[in-house]
């Protein structure tokens, strides 16, 4: 079964995936599976987007307090 996402008015690439996968620069990953939608900044309530499996890359070149 694929993992959606319903949107809600006023979401954003950057706090959906915030949200589902804990860090806003992973939203290049949600782009990437929904690029009908790309043109779209500002949501409006109910379109539904696909959510791909995601695991952010660990490296230890963070600062202490990004770790």
């Amino acid at each position: 079964m694929r993992k959606t996402y319903t949107t809600t008015q006023g979401d954003m690439w950057d706090l959906i995936a915030k949200r589902l996968y804990g860090a806003e620069v992973s939203l290049n990953v949600l782009l990437e599976a929904n690029q009908q939608y790309a043109d779209i900044v500002v949501f409006p309530a109910g379109i539904v987007l696909e959510v791909p499996e995601y695991t952010a890359p660990v490296t230890s070149t963070l600062p202490p307090w990004r770790r």
